[in-house]
């Protein structure tokens, strides 16, 4: 059973019997003597999907829950919900797209590297990859001589999401998205 000071983005923990993964670890350092550091967690319930915010001391222990970690590929939507395949077995998991949240504007057909939490043989939630490949859809025409410069302007991608880009890229190109920060890393 792993302490507060352990926990990291991606875990999925016990609490009250009712699975939740963490989304945000934060880390406090009080500055009078013989304070503990006080980490902060931020939790989504893996079966309501409402959001849980605690606070434990480094030295807590928590408990961490049965969950399968299995490596899926996102094949379609349907109706509403995401579908995605197991590249073992070649099972077949569907989830709402309401729950998976702002991760679907990450998610493209045929994208691999995404980890499926399975609790019970049932589809709770996913971990995208570190970064994903997008195409730029709509943006302000490229501005030549703008590498120089470290202005940006915003872009539209693929699957709806926005972000900021150089001025010189142009609609039509592809790049590189950090899936946790939803910032722009460089081109594909």
């Amino acid at each position: 059973m792993p302490r507060a000071s352990e926990i990291k983005k991606g875990i999925i923990i016990d609490i009250d019997g009712i699975p939740h993964i963490v989304r945000q670890v934060e880390c406090k350092s009080p500055s009078s003597r013989g304070a503990a550091t006080i980490y902060r967690i931020r939790y989504l319930n893996l079966q309501t999907y409402q959001k849980l915010e605690e606070t434990y001391k480094g030295d807590d222990i928590l408990r961490e829950s049965d969950c399968i970690r299995a490596r899926v590929q996102f094949s379609y939507i349907d109706d509403g919900n995401h579908v995605f395949m197991n590249m073992g077995d070649f099972n077949q998991y569907s989830i709402a797209s309401v729950e998976l949240g702002d991760q679907t504007g990450y998610l493209i057909e045929g994208l691999e590297g995404i980890t499926a939490l399975l609790v019970e043989d049932r589809l709770r939630g996913i971990e995208l990859p570190q970064s994903v490949d997008l195409e730029i859809t709509e943006t302000a025409p490229g501005i030549k001589g703008a590498t120089a410069t470290g202005r940006t302007k915003p872009a539209q991608l693929a699957t709806g999401i926005e972000v900021q880009v150089p001025e010189y890229l142009e609609r039509g190109e592809v790049i590189r998205v950090n899936t946790v920060t939803g910032k722009y890393m460089s081109r594909a």
